[in-house]
Parts: structure tokens; sequence; C-alpha cells
């Protein structure tokens, strides 16, 4: 924000774009945009159609991880698109193989598997631990166990794995052999596998839910589940789409919770916005999948994996993912002061620059309300679920742009409580 500019004059101007009615015309009304719409951004920052400034808390759920235009992942992409754009799966081409190697030598894996989204690379994980399942042991060993609140993507296999019910109502009848216990809850998943655990596959875990409401696994709670893995012969997934790529202060949040999966899912924040994802496990599970088992049109683009190299190469380095630790506690600090003085959250939960503040029970169903309101203050933020608001800022974000975020929070929620408070 300019010296010359109070928190106040910086506020968006109010009205409805000529572009948001356009989407109201000519999109299919799956979704509800905001009113506001984008049009450039440079780092935290988010410009719209009007000219308005908005301070990026929201960083396109959790995937602009270096910010907008970072101009590193510009160069690396503008190289690649000089040279060559697509080939297919029926060819090979160097940048896939250069990131598979960065990833490769990152991470616990052997192999990857290249896909768009992390939806596709939920479901090759999926699919991949069925059939090492039927491979090596029998028919009926396919059962996938899954925790309430979960999300895992948009297709019909994921949304069915996840557990929101209001992802996968109404299509139909879900794929069979999926269930759900809560989430941090060590003994449901010791008695399931007392009774299903010869059946059991697989495991799919986030290790911090992010749509469902920003709550990090315990350690006992991810202990136990990598031991049951162990002795009835299921794989571990862990779903690091939303926690992955330096979010959580390691580049895979695992790391720090000291746990090896069998298979791990990875996009957002590899590409920084540029489409990709990814689905890395051990050579032995890998063998599974062998040729013409799945695939993708697709998945391993050489623009989207040169993008995503350069991004592995900034991201995993300590100036990066120390920043991320630094900036996670002054956030953190200052939300909590935020709430003592306002008396509007419960805690301040999550994990790094992934983080939920969990609204007191007055305003339990009302946490867009107070994101529609940041918005209005010039600061982008998210939900998780009806009383969580979400922030998921640049991983390069810096000291003096967290200020000034909060800055613009606090006025928010000034806002908001006002607002909320009985007339006289």
């Amino acid at each position: 924000m300019s010296p010359e500019l109070s928190i106040a004059e910086e506020q968006p101007c109010p009205g409805t774009s000529h572009w948001r009615d356009l989407h109201d015309r000519v999109m299919m009304p799956n979704y509800a945009p905001l009113s506001m719409v984008p049009a450039r951004g440079q780092g935290a920052w988010l410009w719209d159609d009007a000219g308005n400034r908005y301070l990026d808390f929201a960083g396109g759920i959790a995937v602009s991880a270096l910010g907008h235009a970072n101009p590193e992942l510009v160069e690396a992409l503008a190289n690649q698109a000089r040279k060559l754009w697509h080939v297919s799966n029926i060819l090979t081409n160097q940048p896939a193989l250069e990131l598979a190697r960065k990833l490769i030598d990152a991470t616990f894996a052997d192999k990857v598997f290249f896909a768009n989204s992390g939806s596709e690379a939920n479901e090759a994980a999926l699919k991949l631990a069925r059939r090492v399942a039927q491979d090596r042991h029998a028919e009926d060993k396919y059962e996938i166990l899954a925790f309430e609140n979960a999300f895992h993507g948009r297709t019909f296999f994921t949304v069915s794995v996840g557990g929101q019910a209001k992802y996968s109502q109404g299509f139909g009848p879900n794929p069979p052999g999926i269930s759900h216990l809560p989430y941090n809850h060590s003994q449901a998943v010791l008695e399931w596998f007392e009774k299903h655990g010869d059946r059991a596959c697989a495991v799919i875990l986030e290790p911090c839910q992010g749509e469902g409401g920003v709550t990090p696994a315990t350690r006992e709670f991810v202990d136990t589940i990598r031991d049951c893995c162990e002795r009835y012969n299921a794989l571990l997934i862990l779903d690091e789409v939303q926690t992955g790529m330096g979010r959580s202060g390691a580049l895979y949040l695992h790391e720090k919770l000291g746990v090896v999966p069998d298979i791990l899912t990875t996009a957002k924040a590899l590409g920084c916005g540029f489409p990709i994802s990814a689905t890395l496990t051990t050579d032995e599970v890998a063998e599974h999948l062998a040729v013409g088992t799945h695939g993708s049109t697709f998945g391993g683009n050489p623009m989207a994996c040169a993008v995503a190299g350069k991004v592995i190469d900034i991201i995993n380095t300590p100036e990066i993912l120390n920043n991320v630790d630094q900036r996670s506690e002054q956030l953190v600090a200052g939300l909590d002061d935020i709430s003592r003085r306002y008396h509007l959250f419960t805690e301040i939960r999550g994990i790094g620059l992934l983080l939920g503040c969990v609204l007191v029970e007055q305003y339990a169903e009302k946490a867009r309300d107070l994101m529609t309101l940041c918005n209005e203050c010039g600061l982008l933020t998210l939900v998780a679920g009806p009383g969580v608001l979400r922030l998921a800022p640049p991983l390069n974000i810096s000291e003096s742009e967290i200020a000034e975020g909060l800055a613009r929070m606090e006025e928010a929620v000034a806002r908001f409580v006002q607002s909320a408070e009985p007339s006289s």
C-alpha cells in the first residue's frame, strides 16, 4: 500500500463488473464467484477490472504459492512455449523427465505419474491402490478408508471418497467399498481395521484437512493409521494437494509428521497456477500400473512441467521454507491479538501458511459474511466450511505485507462485529 493512502482510501469501490454479469449469462451455474473480477496480479497483489487493489491471502485456494506473475515462472513458461507445447503420452519429453527427477530426489518416491489436477492425482492413487491389492492379494481386498469432512477432488470416485456428502449427493449411487470415520479418532481406526482389515486396500488421508476446516492431523492419529496399514497390507495414501509444496514450512507436511506414505498426491502449488499434478510412489507399488492401465492426454505437458520444475527450485530452499515459518508466527500472533480484542475466534489452527480462524458460536455460520467484508476491505480470503475463515497467502510474502493484511483484517472484523450487534 502506498504510504500516502489509508486502508479506508484503498478499499474497493462498490459495483458489479460487466464481466461478472457476463459470467451469469454464459457460464454454468455451479459457481457463485464474488462480484470483483481480477484483471492482473503482481506478487501478493491483485487488481480488478475497475483498478481496485487487493492483498491476496487466498492464493487461488493455496495455489499461487509464489504470488502472481512471478518473473522466474513467467520466464520458464515463455522459454518452453517457444520450444514445445504438447506431445501426448505417446512420447515423453525433457521437462517432464527433469521434473520427475526433482520430485524423486526431494521425496521418498521412485516413480511419478503426471496429470492436471488434484482430483486426477487422487483418482490415479486410488485406482493404483486397488490394482495393487488385486494383484498381490485377493479380488475382495478393495475397501478404502477415508475420513469425515475430507476433500479429495471432484471426480465421482474422489467425491465419493471425500467425506462431505453435499459433493456426492444427487448423482446416483456411490461406488462401493468406501468407509468414512471421524478425523483424528485413532480408536475408531483400530476398531475399523479389526473388522475390515483383511479387505482393506488403502487409507487416504489429508495430513491437514483444508476444505474440512483447516484441521491438522495429530501425530498419534497418523502413526496409528501407518501401523494399521502395515499390519493389514493396506497402502497409505497422503493427499498433500493443499498441504504440499512448502505450505507447511517443509516441502511436504508428512516430513514434519515423521511418516512416510506409500503414495503421495500433489498439485495446486506444484504449478503455482499452471495446471499440473503428480502421483508419487515407490518402485514396488508403481510396477502394478502397467502399460495401458491408466493415462492422461495432457499429463506431463512440457509447459506445465517446465513451470513446476522452476517452482520446486524456488520453493525447496531454506529461504522460502524459513519464511513460511516466520510469516506464520507473525500471522498467528496478529490474528490472536485481533481475536482477543474482538472476541471473534475460538482458535487459530492449521500449519505454516494454511490457517483457519474458527469463529465463536455466536458467528458459527457466518464465515462467508466475514470473507465478503474482508474482500470489501481489500483483502482476499477463503472459507473452510460455514464457521472457519481460511487464509493461504503466498509463501514468499513479506513481513510488511503480512502486517498490512492484518490491518485490513482488523478493519473487516470491526465492521463484522459491529454489523452483528443488535440495534438499540
